[in-house]
């Protein structure tokens, strides 16, 4: 396929390709997209005809621009150097996406992203304000996010004891849908600004609506540029015929899915790896329900042909300037495995790519006869924290289970599989069936460390199993890959990862911020507690190894034990 978005295939049958093409065609699957007609995925139209607001997102927002320049050159003026997104999920992910790849134009603010309950993140975030001026973005479109909402609080009051009452409000900004409780708070607290987005815009579809656009303005991102981008995505995937993108794309992830191909494994130049996180949330919660559904493998250490079993798809989103890759796909194609790619000659280009995938997903939907827009099986341990939560409120105490492994401060719950941690680990893994999952799950700090640490994990499952791995921090899995955890069809073993807080971080009460009656540890535990709970209520294999006081420490020393 040719033009701007331009798809190449390698290791693919063309016959096969073309009839999965030709098939949507004939079933006017783009034009009915673009009709709004719910039948493409369900005969219901519930929660399908009011999500479908991506659809022009691109073209409609083009009217916006201006509002979020003037809101970002205001700021600069006034001497903010930072900004912290406060958001999860669809709010954070596109964002932090743009931030990572197209960095920070000089004079603009630097934002950060904070989706992370863990008390020692949040503590590092709160100790740096008192060296910079920085505002806050709080992000949710439903406004009632609990990870969002106790973030915002406990910011709120930072800036409350820094400023003052009167003028703590001007340092946040809201970004949410009309009629959210949020509304109501940034009134209450007269926020700077409120950013009203299109209800009908799910979170993971919002990359090019206010969720991902205006961070990006603070940040002095090219708007125009990257909403052109989109345009020109959306005009192509309004072709009802052959030359739609999104109708290959999402063809091909959608039948090769449907014949066992289920690992969309991404291949994305280092300067762009970041946009895996993003196709992450968008592809697993998306797909993963009905069990059915496609494992997005991001950040995966690209290994030989023969490393990999039969039920990966690549896919390489490449810079045109970058061609490291290019010889490593074709052997991989040359072995047998489907490769389909893609270049980008232009950072801004990333909108466009945002738009499509959108379009394909929906695409892969269609065929794999599910609803894309909804997420079913996301509430589940979301329901479980908030009764431990509430049990804690209650009692002060989060259930306890008891280790089959305890060495020091190093605990592990679950089977155990022989006599040491690496040797329990090993004997989980090898649970896995042939064409499973290994995910890590870690509630712990994202920082610089621990994600060497967890690669150095997630490489040596990779070359002593052999299977696909999919590696997530706690709690942002839960809004995004957790749909497809519990919804698809069973194929993957978890590891959940926990650890103690060097120090504490209160979250304050709703009522009286003065006051708390939960903490950021609590609330991390029982968010652990209560997705264990759900995925062995599903029958899902689940081995939870606390980590202790040294978790990196401890992670090193589990890695080098699997033997």
């Amino acid at each position: 396929m040719e033009g701007n978005h331009a798809i190449r295939l390698q290791g693919v049958d063309q016959a096969v390709a073309a009839e999965v093409v030709n098939r949507l065609v004939r079933d006017r699957v783009a034009e009915r997209i673009w009709e709004r007609d719910h039948r493409v995925w369900k005969p219901g139209p519930e929660e399908i005809v009011n999500r479908l607001g991506w659809l022009d997102s691109p073209a409609r927002m083009c009217d916006e621009v201006a509002e979020m320049e003037r809101l970002a050159g205001e700021l600069r003026r006034e001497g903010f150097t930072h900004a912290l997104l406060l958001g999860m999920g669809g709010s954070s992910l596109a964002p932090e996406v743009l931030r990572k790849t197209l960095g920070v134009a000089p004079g603009f603010l630097d934002l950060t992203v904070v989706d992370s309950t863990d008390p020692d993140f949040v503590n590092y975030q709160r100790k740096t304000l008192a060296s910079r001026k920085t505002c806050f973005v709080v992000s949710t479109k439903s406004g009632t996010t609990v990870e969002t909402l106790s973030l915002f609080r406990f910011f709120f009051r930072e800036t409350v004891r820094d400023a003052g009452e009167a003028s703590a409000g001007r340092r946040f900004i809201a970004v949410t849908d009309p009629r959210s409780p949020l509304v109501d708070l940034a009134e209450k607290h007269r926020f700077r600004a409120l950013f009203l987005n299109d209800p009908e815009i799910g979170g993971r579809f919002a990359a090019l609506s206010f969720f991902g656009l205006l961070p990006a303005a603070l940040g002095g991102a090219d708007l125009r540029g990257l909403l052109d981008s989109g345009k020109s995505a959306m005009d192509a995937c309004r072709d009802g015929g052959r030359e739609n993108p999104a109708l290959l794309l999402g063809g091909l992830l959608g039948a090769f899915a449907l014949a066992g191909k289920d690992k969309a494994t991404f291949v994305l130049s280092p300067e762009i790896a970041p946009f895996g996180h993003w196709l992450e949330q968008l592809i697993a919660e998306s797909t993963g329900k009905e069990g059915r559904g496609i494992l997005p493998v991001a950040g995966e250490p690209l290994g030989p042909p023969e490393a990999y079993g039969r039920d990966r798809l690549f896919v390489a989103l490449r810079l045109k300037w970058e061609g490291a890759y290019g010889p490593a796909l074709a052997r991989l194609a040359a072995r047998g495995h489907p490769v389909v790619s893609m270049e980008i000659g232009d950072l801004r280009q990333l909108g466009g790519q945002f738009y499509l995938w959108e379009m394909a997903t929906a695409v892969a939907g269609h065929l794999l006869g599910i609803n894309p827009f909804d997420q079913p099986d996301v509430e589940t341990a979301k329901k479980r924290a908030r009764a431990m939560v509430a049990r804690y409120l209650e009692t002060r105490t989060l259930p306890v289970e008891t280790p089959v492994f305890e060495e020091g401060s190093l605990r592990i719950y679950g089977e155990r599989g022989g006599g040491s941690p690496g040797e329990i680990l090993a004997s989980f893994f090898e649970r896995t069936e042939e064409d499973g999952y290994i995910a890590v799950q870690a509630y712990l700090d994202p920082c610089g460390e621990t994600e060497r640490a967890l690669g150095g994990l997630r490489n040596r499952i990779f070359e002593r199993f052999g299977k696909a791995t999919s590696v997530g921090y706690g709690p942002r899995y839960l809004h995004s890959t957790g749909q497809l955890f519990k919804g698809d069809g069973g194929k993957g073993v978890f590891l959940q990862l926990t650890a103690d807080a060097a120090e504490e971080a209160a979250i304050p009460d709703e009522d009286d911020l003065n006051r708390s009656s939960v903490t950021f540890g609590v609330l991390k535990a029982a968010q652990a507690l209560g997705d264990r709970e759900a995925l062995r209520d599903l029958g899902r294999p689940v081995l939870s190894i606390h980590l202790g006081k040294h978790p990196v420490e401890s992670l090193e020393r589990i890695t080098g034990e699997i033997l």
